[in-house]
């Protein structure tokens, strides 16, 4: 996973589930998103999981499993991540297929996206769409 000038993205999202195994099956399932490692604790629930979508990933683990990150997030409220897809409307289809509750069905914004707005299983927010920022090179 690589931007495009070969270098490896710099920001990952990071969540905390109370079922982060219903989570990664809805994030890969419905969203798209391929597993790169999940590591689970002794008693079964995510410690660590690493999901890639393109050139960017997210980490995500279990809630309630300890750590100065765990208890820094414990009062955040649900969190929001954008996406670049190239084919929103097949990426939509794909979701409503998979049972994702939808917030803002595919929309084409003035600013030349095309985008729309699901919920996970645990109500973060996670936007589709066409556009990508000009970062970097």
């Amino acid at each position: 996973m690589a931007a495009a000038n070969g270098t490896p993205p710099t920001v990952y999202p990071s969540l905390l589930y109370a079922d982060a195994h219903a989570a990664i099956k809805q994030l890969t399932e419905a969203f798209g998103f391929t597993v790169v490692s999940v590591h689970e604790g002794a008693d079964g629930r995510v410690a660590h999981a690493e999901l890639a979508h393109g050139n960017g990933a997210v980490m995500l683990g279990s809630k309630g499993r300890g750590g100065r990150f765990a208890q820094a997030m414990s009062g955040a409220g649900p969190s929001g991540t954008y996406v670049v897809v190239d084919d929103i409307d097949a990426h939509h289809r794909r979701a409503v297929e998979q049972g994702a509750r939808i917030v803002t069905p595919p929309t084409d914004q003035d600013y030349g996206s095309r985008d729309y707005l699901t919920q996970d299983t645990e109500g973060n927010l996670w936007s589709f769409g066409t556009y990508a920022p000009a970062i970097g090179g």
